[in-house]
């Protein structure tokens, strides 16, 4: 059986390692921050040492058969459902969110689960390289690597009786380079339809396309809107 001075070093150490790279996301008030990293860091070190030294009172016994992976495979896989909270789709923004700090917690429960094995040193290196990703990439990634393309939309407020396809006619007649057309239906008001357009157009020229489709009868408002398409 484990001592007690190791297990508390081991669930100490998991705090430690999983407040490092908590510290770094709670910064940015991401939706799991400081406490919610280290819950699971010491969660799954915890659940490895159940695994390994729980059941040490029932392996003499006759058939009795334990493999101590099973349990830290279910934290791999049970993390996940943690990890699906924190993702968020933005509808206007068609954008999804939360896709790194859901693989962060993924990779802070296998931190966890190293230093309740007792591998300090690669619990230790895998947080060390963990902060680097998360702390010292995205600066990086942001001043040198191309940001993906800004996606332009249009969206547009239609009187009643208006249809999509006059809308889809005038929007080629424009020259936008139309990716997709959404219809959403009002019960009350003016129904609205959002274009989204790719590849992107200058500001300038997607202003002036809008500025045409204001024209269009039928087309009672034009709003202009762009946003990038990366995480």
């Amino acid at each position: 059986m484990i001592s007690w001075s190791e297990l508390g070093l081991r669930l100490l150490l998991a705090a430690v390692l999983g407040a490092v790279i908590g510290i770094n996301r709670g910064r940015l008030e991401w939706a799991a921050g400081l406490r919610t990293h280290m819950l699971v860091c010491v969660g799954s070190a915890l659940a490895i040492i159940v695994s390994a030294f729980g059941f040490d009172d029932v392996l003499g016994r006759p058939n009795v058969m334990l493999d101590p992976s099973r349990i830290a495979a279910q934290v791999i896989s049970g993390v996940g459902f943690l990890g699906a909270g924190t993702i968020l789709f933005l509808q206007r923004e068609q954008v999804i969110r939360g896709l790194t700090t859901a693989a962060g917690l993924w990779a802070v429960a296998s931190v966890g689960l190293a230093a309740g094995a007792g591998l300090y040193l690669a619990a230790l290196m895998t947080t060390l390289l963990l902060w680097a990703i998360l702390a010292l990439l995205k600066p990086l990634e942001q001043r040198y690597l191309r940001r993906r393309a800004r996606t332009g939309r249009l969206r547009l407020r239609l009187a009643e009786g208006t249809s999509l396809a006059k809308v889809q006619a005038a929007a080629e007649d424009a020259g936008l380079p139309v990716k997709r057309i959404t219809l959403r239906r009002r019960d009350e008001g003016n129904d609205i339809v959002d274009i989204d357009c790719d590849p992107p157009l200058a500001h300038e020229q997607l202003l002036a396309k809008a500025q045409r489709l204001g024209a269009v009868e039928g087309v009672v408002s034009v709003e202009l809107s762009t946003q990038a398409r990366g995480p």
